[in-house]
């Protein structure tokens, strides 16, 4: 007989926009104190609402992870004005560094690890820093250049103090994104994985998200595995994809797949209240603070 093994729910962190944060009363009781909540950056925000954002969340005990998107930053010293005013004015030392989807460059850099050689974050004492992960490919990049981009990142996290992660699309594929985050060890990529997934939403939802944020082949895997009608009238259930990757880091400890991020298409309240209710809110202390997560 198969023992079982022990499984035991994935931490998590949430995305939100400013203006959610801004706007969502009984933020400190939504999530545990320490959570992480990435602040998108679209380029509708400016940065006195992205600055506000950020303090709201440590306020409330929680834990600002801004994004910075690469080529939507103007000048070198619009990018240091950012970077101090959110250190300085709301505590933060964690963000998520992001190529960005501005269609034309609009400064000096062009990809995410043009910020990261800039040194103006490590200069400003932020030490954890994320970089976009693409499991199904990334349209602005090819192909071939995925993994070779994120092994120059890999490279510049070993000669430097960050404490850098993968945070990736969102996506639908279970399996794939599992093979895909385990496959990257053996190509020199020793970098923990925060694994990106929707959270329950509306179906018409999620393939609106999808379009916009070129996951079409993933919400095509989705819909193939199941009832097309049924899932436009009962709505995306997360939870299958979440056990999968929960129940593999159980059989397999080392595999580089150390938290979940959840994008809350449903709504703030409706994804906490589903994390809550698994478990994954579940936490005394915040997994976060633990070197075996980062």
């Amino acid at each position: 007989m198969e023992l079982a093994i022990p499984r035991r729910p994935l931490t998590a962190s949430i995305e939100a926009s400013s203006k959610q944060v801004l706007s969502t009363d009984g933020l400190g009781s939504l999530f545990p104190s320490g959570t992480w909540v990435y602040l998108t950056d679209v380029g509708v925000d400016p940065l006195d609402t992205i600055v506000a954002a950020a303090a709201k969340l440590r306020a409330c005990g929680h834990v600002p992870v801004p994004h910075i998107p690469a080529r939507r930053i103007k000048s070198r010293n619009a990018l240091e004005l950012r970077v101090v005013r959110l250190t300085q004015e709301a505590g933060v030392d964690n963000v998520l560094v992001i190529a960005g989807e501005a269609n034309d460059q609009m400064g000096p850099y062009s990809a995410s690890i043009d910020i990261l050689h800039s040194d103006i974050l490590n200069k400003h004492g932020i030490t954890k820093i994320g970089v976009a992960g693409h499991p199904e490919g990334n349209t602005a990049i090819p192909a071939e250049n995925v993994n070779s981009i994120l092994l120059e990142k890999a490279a510049y996290a070993a000669r430097t103090d960050a404490e850098m992660r993968i945070v990736t699309q969102f996506g639908f594929d279970a399996d794939g994104f599992i093979s895909w985050a385990d496959s990257l060890p053996e190509q020199g990529i020793g970098l923990p994985v925060h694994m990106g997934m929707a959270g329950p939403a509306k179906m018409t939802t999620l393939i609106k998200y999808a379009a916009i944020c070129g996951v079409g082949a993933s919400m095509s895997f989705l819909m193939k595995r199941s009832s097309a009608l049924a899932a436009l009238a009962m709505g995306f259930d997360p939870d299958p994809i979440l056990l999968a990757m929960e129940d593999h880091v159980a059989r397999n400890p080392f595999s580089p797949i150390k938290a979940a991020h959840v994008f809350p298409f449903g709504g703030l309240k409706k994804t906490a209240n589903w994390l809550d209710e698994r478990g994954s809110w579940d936490i005394k202390k915040s997994l976060y603070l633990d070197a075996n997560v980062i």
